[in-house]
C-alpha cells in the first residue's frame, strides 16, 4: 500500500488552500440517494482539487491533508464506475452497528462509495472522521465484497505528526474481518508514542465494518 502520509509535497500543495476551519463531523446527505462520482486518476504534477481539500480540512480540523477523496478513490478503484449512496440509519440499525463495532457511531447517516467494474462489485469505501486526542483525523477505508477491510488510508490528520504510525502499520488491517482479533494487542499491534491513534484507527475500522455489515442486512418491512 502506498503511504499517503509520507508525501510532504502533496501535503504542502493541499495546505496552500487551507485556512483555519472548525472541526466538523462530515457525515451529511439525503436518504436513499445514489449519485455518480467521476473518479480522476491521481498525478503528482496536477493541481490539488481545492474544494475536496477544504472539505477534508473541515472534517478533520485545520491539519495535514495527505490525499483528497478523489485521489483516494482513484487509487483504490482504478477503471471503475463509482457511485455514492446516502442512507439514513434506523434506530435499530444504529444500535446493531454499535453492538457489532463495540464503539459509538460518528453519526446516523452513512455515505458509502460503491465501485463496480464491468458491472461487478469491486468494493465499497467509507470515510470515518473521529477525534484522536483533542483533534481529528479522517480515514478512508475500503471493504471488499466479502466484507473484509482491504485498504486503510489517512486522508487528513490534525494532531502532531509524531502521533502518526508508519504507513506499514496500516497494512495490518488488510484482509481483516470484524471479529475479536480486530483489536489492539491482538491482530493490531500497539505503537509506542501513538497509542491514541492506534486505538482510534482500530475503532474506526471496526465501525466501518460494522456499518457495512448492517447496510447489507435485509430490513424488516414497514
Amino acid at each position: 500500500m502506498t503511504s499517503p502520509h509520507q508525501n510532504p509535497a502533496r501535503a504542502r500543495a493541499i495546505l496552500a488552500f487551507l485556512t483555519a476551519w472548525p472541526a466538523l463531523s462530515g457525515q451529511v446527505g439525503a436518504a436513499s440517494v445514489a449519485t455518480s462520482h467521476a473518479v480522476r486518476e491521481p498525478a503528482a504534477a496536477r493541481a490539488i482539487d481545492a474544494p475536496a481539500s477544504v472539505a477534508l480540512a473541515r472534517s478533520a480540523g485545520a491539519g495535514k491533508v495527505f490525499l483528497s477523496t478523489d485521489e483516494a478513490l482513484a487509487l483504490a478503484f482504478p477503471k471503475c464506475e463509482v457511485k455514492r449512496e446516502t442512507v439514513y440509519l434506523t434506530s435499530a440499525q444504529q444500535e446493531r452497528a454499535r453492538m457489532l463495532a463495540g464503539t459509538e457511531l460518528e453519526g446516523a447517516i452513512a455515505r458509502p462509495w460503491i465501485a463496480r467494474r464491468d458491472g461487478k462489485l469491486v468494493g465499497t469505501a467509507y470515510l470515518d472522521t473521529h477525534k484522536v486526542r483533542t483533534l481529528k483525523e479522517t480515514l478512508f477505508v475500503v471493504v471488499d465484497p466479502a466484507g473484509r477491510a482491504v485498504r486503510t488510508e489517512v486522508l487528513a490528520f490534525a494532531e502532531p505528526q509524531e502521533y502518526l504510525p508508519r504507513a506499514s502499520w496500516y497494512e495490518k488491517f488488510a484482509g481483516r474481518a470484524l471479529d475479536d482479533e480486530l483489536r489492539v494487542k491482538r491482530a493490531i499491534r500497539p505503537v509506542t508514542g501513538a497509542s491514541l491513534t492506534v486505538s482510534a484507527t482500530t475503532d474506526a475500522v471496526r465501525r466501518v465494518l460494522a456499518l457495512h455489515t448492517v447496510l447489507g442486512e435485509p430490513q424488516p418491512k414497514r
